[in-house]
């Protein structure tokens, strides 16, 4: 079992820049009156405190959305998750990408969640009561395949994993194109960190010869604390809706101001 536990790490950068793309998908999708499926394959626990022991030792939620959450103006979606999440559960809780999804889909969509850690699937089940989530325990990768194409059809996904593992970066571009493959109308969105040892770099070379259509969205900023091995966030995202360009280059701006 892998200890990975994203607590240490919730409302850093790296979450911004993942969850504001997110929200901004969910509201383009939603704009449309046609249900949808949410489907993610590392869900984590889904809520966060922001005073705990995990997020004060590294003090990434500071330097991240404790930073920059004037970003976002209060009509915006990931601003709009944000304080759903801070009125129901205080000021100094932070939503996972379950939450976010679950506060921006609607009674009709459905949501699927995995979660292989024993304790952050408990917690997760917890925290998403309120939204008629779908918990499942088990490896992402291989219910990612087993879920797809869902029911309804039209939907997103979202691939999150803690890398932990060199194999995570070497069987993702085979997951999607199978995943794609099943699923041609999904929205698949990838997450991963940046490194000062560019991990990532055959990755995106593969999943860029495989699914050239793909759009690559990343952004660079300075470490959390001296050392701190990640500088930066990228996306890699099929099918995207029409306009999510508008947001990414929005990030881009402001993440740029960070280094400026």
């Amino acid at each position: 079992m892998l200890s990975y536990q994203h607590g240490y790490h919730a409302g850093n950068l790296a979450d911004v820049h993942k969850h504001a793309m997110l929200a901004s998908i969910l509201a383009r999708m939603t704009a449309k009156a046609k249900p949808l499926s949410y489907i993610e394959t590392h869900a984590g626990r889904g809520l966060y405190d922001l005073t705990g022991a995990m997020a004060l030792k590294t003090g990434e939620a500071a330097q991240g959305i404790g930073r920059v959450g004037g970003w976002f103006a209060p009509d915006h979606p990931y601003a709009r998750a944000l304080e759903a999440t801070r009125a129901q559960y205080g000021a100094q809780t932070y939503p996972g990408s379950p939450l976010i999804a679950g506060h921006l889909t609607r009674p009709g969509d459905r949501l699927h969640l995995v979660e292989r850690h024993p304790t952050e699937h408990a917690a997760l089940c917890q925290a998403v009561t309120p939204f008629g989530a779908q918990v499942h325990k088990g490896d992402g990768h291989a219910l990612a395949l087993s879920l797809t194409p869902p029911t309804p059809r039209r939907g997103l996904m979202l691939i999150d994993p803690s890398y932990e593992l060199d194999t995570d970066y070497k069987g993702l571009p085979r997951l999607i194109s199978a995943i794609a493959r099943k699923w041609n109308v999904g929205v698949i969105m990838l997450w991963y960190p940046l490194l000062t040892r560019p991990r990532h770099a055959a990755m995106l070379a593969s999943l860029s010869a495989t699914q050239p259509e793909g759009m690559r969205h990343e952004v660079t900023f300075p470490p959390a604390r001296r050392g701190h091995g990640m500088i930066g966030s990228g996306l890699f995202i099929l099918n995207p809706p029409w306009g999510l360009s508008e947001e990414a280059d929005r990030l881009s701006k402001c993440f740029a101001a960070l280094t400026s």
